[in-house]
């Protein structure tokens, strides 16, 4: 099969095309992959920098959409089926073996494009928002990165979800990406706490939800309103950043980890709950990934690079079939 496999630890570039065996089932349900997402963990896998660390050569993508071949007895998916799926590994290739509790229907009115955009970004945000940050209609949500993959399904969700959502963003173009998700303000990233300031009347936010850290992390806990909550995502601007404890007593605000990946590694029945709980927003519109990009398989090193040079907006894709 056709696949893009990452040959060394240099970055995007590394990430060759290839031609491999395709994996054995084993128990997993294997799926005919339509389509690839691309996201900046496996930005981190080509340096080395994740925590997931295969031994190279290895194939990257944790999130495809496409059609079940096979599926072993007990499964809730058959062949045929039209399915989203989280393999971890191996998804930017012609075929995936996938656990079968991490492969969901996708509805006939969903594009493979966008069910490969769903399982990592709006799983993830949805344990954030949800679980995580126990986000309640009316209260106000303060999004970091609002025109990417994980920005646009934090502003869909909460809005789904009844709050009101102020993204934060680098350019014009991307406010209008935010907006189009369903944003009721945007704000740039230089100077957004006396923006957000102004929007709340001086209050402050309930949530923060922040994929980027780096230095607008301070910025962020004095934009929280008293028992806010900071939800740390990840750290594409590529600095972890730190936290005085005493800001959070003073004005009893809460710095909350989110990581889903391993959440879901002792719940192994919570990804499917999730996914339960996306569907009706999916059927009826209110969650509708939007993609910016779309690659060949071929392309799998460029893809890559439009995330880790921060030019992407929406989702970045691999067209597989």
């Amino acid at each position: 099969m056709r696949a893009a496999q990452v040959t060394a630890l240099d970055g995007p570039s590394a990430v060759r095309p290839v031609e491999i065996d395709e994996p054995a089932a084993g128990g997993r349900v294997l799926i005919d992959v339509h389509a690839a997402g691309v996201s900046f963990p496996e930005v981190l896998q080509t340096r080395g920098l994740y925590q997931i660390k295969p031994d190279l050569p290895f194939v990257p993508g944790s999130e495809v959409a496409g059609v079940v071949r096979a599926a072993p007895a007990g499964a809730a998916v058959r062949p045929g089926d039209r399915v989203a799926a989280f393999p971890g590994l191996g998804g930017f290739a012609e075929v995936v073996a996938v656990d079968p509790g991490l492969v969901f229907p996708l509805p006939d009115a969903v594009s493979f494009a966008a069910g490969a955009a769903l399982p990592m970004n709006y799983l993830t945000v949805h344990f954030a928002l949800v679980r995580r940050g126990a986000l309640q209609a009316g209260e106000t949500v303060l999004v970091h990165g609002a025109a990417g993959g994980v920005g646009t399904a934090t502003v869909q969700l909460a809005t789904a979800l009844g709050a009101r959502v102020v993204a934060v963003v680098s350019s014009p173009d991307k406010a209008a990406v935010a907006r189009a998700a369903g944003a009721h303000e945007t704000v740039p990233a230089d100077g957004f706490l006396a923006r957000v300031k102004e929007l709340t009347g001086g209050a402050g936010v309930d949530v923060v939800v922040d994929p980027v850290g780096g230095d607008r992390f301070t910025d962020s806990l004095r934009s929280l309103r008293p028992e806010g909550r900071l939800l740390v995502i990840g750290f594409t601007a590529g600095e972890i950043p730190t936290v005085r404890v005493n800001r959070l007593l003073l004005h009893n605000t809460a710095v909350v980890g989110v990581g889903w990946g391993a959440f879901v590694t002792g719940h192994e029945s919570f990804p499917r709950q999730q996914w339960d709980d996306l569907l009706p927003l999916l059927r009826d519109g209110r969650i509708d990934p939007p993609i910016g990009a779309v690659y060949p398989l071929a392309e799998a090193a460029a893809a890559l690079a439009e995330i880790a040079e921060r030019r992407a907006t929406g989702k970045v894709v691999l067209a597989i079939r």
